[in-house]
Order: structure tokens, then sequence, then C-alpha cells
């Protein structure tokens, strides 16, 4: 009874506030959509320009705004419910040698075509076909990679990041 009070004045985390919340997440991200609308209405570049910088400064202000609205455990509740989903995309099983091998060509391959492009165009201009379509296939298959080498790989990324992480590898373990 207790529980069904507390939703019921919003002070739940179903409440209200986190509706508006979800609600001005959903709306900050949205508002992206105005910059392709403007190109096919033909605005011109600078106010199209103008307008990204808008949105772009609009978002953060909105996602902002979600946090204070939801509070912190509406916000912690948010994250874990879109972060949790994609957590058990990538099992935090070890993958199979062939699978690791296949995920670090998809992680390593759209990284350093990346990083050639600039010298490539200059050295050689026209020898790469400057297509859209090639760079989102790029993206996709970056973002891909994670799934296909698992959760103890983003675990690999994060441990660069932290100054005192220190590499175990249980196959260098000495017999006992």
């Amino acid at each position: 009874m207790a529980n069904e009070n507390a939703t019921e004045t919003g002070t739940g985390s179903v409440g209200w506030r986190f509706k508006l919340g979800i609600a001005l997440f959903v709306l900050a991200f949205l508002l992206w959509l105005f910059i392709p609308l403007a190109a096919v209405i033909g605005l011109p570049a600078s106010k199209i320009a103008a307008l990204t910088g808008t949105i772009f400064i609009a978002n953060k202000l909105l996602l902002l705004a979600v946090i204070g609205v939801m509070g912190k455990a509406g916000f912690q509740q948010l994250k874990g419910m879109l972060f949790g989903y994609a957590g058990k995309l990538a099992p935090d099983a070890i993958v199979s040698s062939t699978r690791y091998r296949i995920g670090l060509v998809m992680f390593c391959l759209p990284l350093i075509s990346g990083w050639l492009e600039p010298y490539v165009d200059t050295l050689a201009p026209g020898l790469r076909p400057n297509l859209w379509q090639l760079q989102l296939l790029g993206d996709l298959m970056l973002v891909a990679s994670f799934f296909v080498l698992g959760g103890n790989f983003w675990a690999k990324v994060r441990a660069l990041f932290v100054r005192t992480a220190v590499v175990t590898d249980p196959g260098d373990a000495a017999p006992t």
C-alpha cells in the first residue's frame, strides 16, 4: 500500500518525474532530426550550422534537466535500463579464439582506415571513394565488434584508462 501511494504521488521511481525525465531524454535526441530536415527544406549552410550548434547546447541542457527532474535514483534507474540491456548483449564469458580474432579485425579495421584516410587523400587524391555508406559501414563494424568480442573485451579497454590496472592472464599461472 505504501509503495502504491509513493508511485501515485510521484515520489517513486515510476512517478510523474520519472516519466517527464524520459520524455525529456527522448526529446534531447529527437532534436537532432531537425538538422537533416533543415537540409531537405533547403536552408542555407550558415543557418544549418547555427541550428546544429543550438541543438548541441540544447541537448546538453536537456540531459542535465533529465538528471534534475528524475533525481539521482531515477537517473540511475534509467541508466540501468539502457546499459543493462546493452550489457546483456555482450556476454561476460570468454569467447572462442576464432570469434575473438574476427572481433579484433572488426575493431581495428575501421580505426586504421580512419587513421589512414587523410594521408591517402593527400598522397593519392581520388584513390579512395568518398562514400558515406562506407564510412557508416565502418562505424557500424566498430560498434558491432564490442558485441562480437564479448564483455571481457570492454573490461580490457576500460583497464587502459585505470592507472593502477594490472594485467593478469590465467594461462600464465604457474602450475601448483
